[in-house]
């Protein structure tokens, strides 16, 4: 959101906002269609909110933090809450937090000792369950807050839920054991004879997934998410197919008075009535509490059986929290602290084309900075040429970006209805913004690429991924340094690396004696190289980590055969003498490949550099060794989605442990699709060409065997 933002043009996004929340509402709660994330959407609705918050009179009846939620299904009876169902107002920061407890300190008497309840938040549907006389009649939607919808007989498939409560005999003696003494003094005397409790509906990961591996083996779409799928179920017609769902249930509320005076009372309660609450809800006596509580969900995050997006705080004193009342759609009480979302909304401010080692222009998102996983994004990639014609993306859009798992920060869709005018058209470049030289489009118009083998910005990026991770991998050594490095002169190339002293670096701005010495030592370690990380290193067009592993794999048992040493100038010897023909032997070596590689080691300087670097006293590692003839042996694994208990990385050495291969493109040879979380197009893709798809579980037993 702009700091100085005028009150018309304030009046005018606070317009557009209402007008697109609304749509995404009515076509979630009215027409079941999930148009954007939920994290989208509460991204918006942030922005609206605090632009309301600034300009208070601009605020009107009809505007969507005025409300809870959109209007009953009409194929649903409707029912009417006795008490109002209300929701959560959302904070996504430590001063978010900070500035709420300081509202409500203001509010309270000064005598008041404040204390919270803290719980997971649950990504489900909340529901709202009367008993009579012990036994469940009713259940419910939230709705608008005040109106939900009746789907009792929905509710009763779900195990979680008791369809009898526990006896009053069981309940004060729970109760007793518990030692809540005032609620069994209370409950002996005034036990109620209604019942009213709340909590959610949620579906576990789990059969979530089962859900989509049935939807897959019958072609038909895939389900985006859990809370999408519980909702869903919760709206069915028949009973059946509800049931068929498997949901779950965790009560969070207890709306009747049963004595309790605290908000931790009431969760003790709920379990003696015989309700299931989550054993990791706990008391929290001051702000530090709060925010240890939420950085422990969110390490637990991944781990859970469940969706969660944050933990609910809450006034523990039942006394204090209905003093401090209601304020439009949520109690002052309670919070939803949320975790950094996966997904949020944000403007586009320019694009820019950065020119990478291999020529190729790739046009960037700058972004207004926003956080997403945990982490401050103000770029984006957009990819290239045709993925801007199919965003349909303009300078000054509002955009909604994304950031899942090790996945990079990339644009995931373009918001055209809160246009205001002000958006620029972008036009690729027709020449190399470096070195300007006419930019060469390759066959099917998606690569754009600079064809000038001397353009500076592909030297320097062939630095940057010189030493990266999946190549030489020093620990230290980055862009920063780098720069660094070639503004003083110190380095020509990256063997200069290997030749530096701590002399070279102790003088350079930021760097003291202990840090020059970190990294020479780096450097000194870097020397031993897996022979696959070499090749990678060396920045051969269209050879990435994968085929340089296969290229490794062949050269090496090659030079086995001959018995030739694994070194440099023997590579250099066999690069001379390449062929078409003899790459072709090769796995996924297609043509093109091919080409790359000839053309590269026909080129004099790609020469001389690799003999620089056997000077420099490289030396390669066999890679033979280090993998095992395992359950995996020989076959062909591509990985999509987001994996819950390792990074893309940790999965591909693991599964070349075991003596498998790594794709990155679906085809009829390969053996099996990992599926992770959020699976793109690669999982509809084995589908039809009918490879096995397995979990990343099932891949963890297969590692394991």
């Amino acid at each position: 959101m702009k700091k100085n933002i005028s009150k018309e043009e304030a009046r005018q996004r606070i317009e557009a906002l209402k007008k697109e929340i609304n749509r995404y509402r009515y076509a979630y709660h009215v027409l079941n269609q999930s148009l954007i994330s939920d994290e989208a959407l509460d991204s918006l609705k942030k922005e609206l909110a605090d632009l309301e918050q600034i300009f208070p009179d601009l605020i009107t009846p009809d505007s969507p933090t005025q409300r809870v939620e959109g209007k009953p299904l009409s194929y649903f009876k409707k029912v009417e809450h006795k008490v109002r169902m209300t929701s959560l107002n959302d904070a996504f920061s430590k001063e978010d937090i900070i500035n709420w407890y300081n509202r409500i300190r203001k509010l309270l008497p000064a005598e008041a000792r404040l204390d919270f309840y803290g719980e997971q938040k649950y990504d489900g549907l909340a529901v709202s369950l009367e008993y009579e006389n012990g036994i469940f009649v009713k259940g419910s939607t939230r709705g608008d807050g005040k109106i939900g919808e009746d789907i009792t007989a929905n509710l009763k498939t779900i195990e979680a839920i008791p369809l009898r409560l526990e006896s009053q005999e069981d309940v004060i003696q729970n109760l007793r054991k518990a030692n809540l003494i005032s609620a069994v003094e209370f409950l002996v005397a005034h036990f109620p004879k209604n019942i009213e409790v709340r909590g959610e509906v949620i579906l576990t990961k789990a059969e979530f997934e089962r859900i989509n591996q049935e939807q897959a083996k019958k072609h038909l779409p895939l389900y985006a998410n859990p809370r999408n799928v519980a909702a869903g179920s919760l709206r069915q017609l028949d009973p059946k197919v509800t049931a068929s769902r498997h949901l779950d249930f965790y009560a969070y509320d207890l709306i009747t008075n049963c004595g309790d005076k605290t908000h931790e009372e009431k969760h003790i309660i709920l379990k003696a009535l015989g309700f299931k609450t989550h054993q990791a809800n706990k008391r929290l006596y001051a702000l530090e509490d709060i925010f240890e509580f939420h950085e422990e969900t969110a390490r637990q995050r991944e781990q859970l059986p469940y969706e969660i997006d944050g933990i609910v705080v809450i006034v523990n004193d039942n006394y204090y929290f209905n003093l401090l009342g209601i304020v439009g759609k949520a109690p002052r009480g309670a919070i939803a602290y949320k975790f950094s979302p996966k997904e949020t909304t944000t403007l586009v401010k320019d694009i820019r084309v950065q020119v990478g080692r291999t020529g190729v222009l790739t046009p960037v998102a700058i972004l207004e900075p926003k956080e997403v996983g945990g982490v401050i994004i103000s770029r984006a990639t957009l990819h290239n040429k045709e993925e801007i014609k199919r965003l349909g993306i303009r300078v000054n859009d509002t955009v909604i970006i994304s950031r899942a798992g090790d996945v990079i920060p990339q644009v995931v869709k373009v918001l055209p209805h809160l246009r205001q005018g002000k958006e620029k058209p972008f036009r690729f470049p027709t020449k190399c913004p470096v070195c300007g030289t006419r930019v060469v489009q390759e066959e099917g118009g998606i690569i754009v690429r600079c064809p000038n083998k001397n353009c500076p910005a592909k030297f320097t990026e062939h630095l940057y991924h010189f030493v990266s991770k999946g190549a030489f991998d020093i620990k230290g050594v980055g862009p920063k340094l780098i720069d660094k490095l070639l503004d003083e002169g110190l380095i020509q190339d990256a063997s200069d690396l290997f030749n530096l002293t701590e002399g070279d670096i102790k003088p350079l701005e930021r760097y003291g004696e202990k840090s020059a010495a970190n990294i020479i030592l780096a450097i000194s370690r870097a020397k031993k190289v897996p022979f696959n990380k070499f090749i990678y290193a060396l920045g051969i067009p269209h050879l990435g980590e994968e085929n340089s592993l296969l290229v490794a794999q062949y050269l090496e048992s090659k030079f086995q055969r001959e018995q030739k040493d694994l070194k440099i100038d023997n590579i250099i010897e066999w690069g001379k003498n390449l062929t078409t023909e003899e790459l072709s032997n090769i796995p996924t070596i297609g043509p093109k490949i091919a080409a790359s590689v000839i053309t590269w080691f026909q080129e004099k300087n790609n020469l001389n550099f690799m003999t620089k670097l056997a000077s420099s006293g490289i030396t390669l590692l066999p890679i033979s060794s280090e993998i095992k003839k395992g359950q995996l042996a020989g076959k062909t694994l591509v990985l999509t989605g987001t994996l819950k208990t390792m990074t893309r990385d940790e999965a591909k050495s693991k599964i070349r442990a075991q003596g498998g291969k790594v794709s990155e493109s679906i085809s009829r040879q390969t053996d099996y699709l990992v599926a992770g979380d959020n699976p793109g197009s690669k999982y509809q893709q084995a589908i039809k060409l009918g490879v096995s798809i397995i979990t990343e579980d099932e891949l963890l037993k297969m590692l394991a065997a």
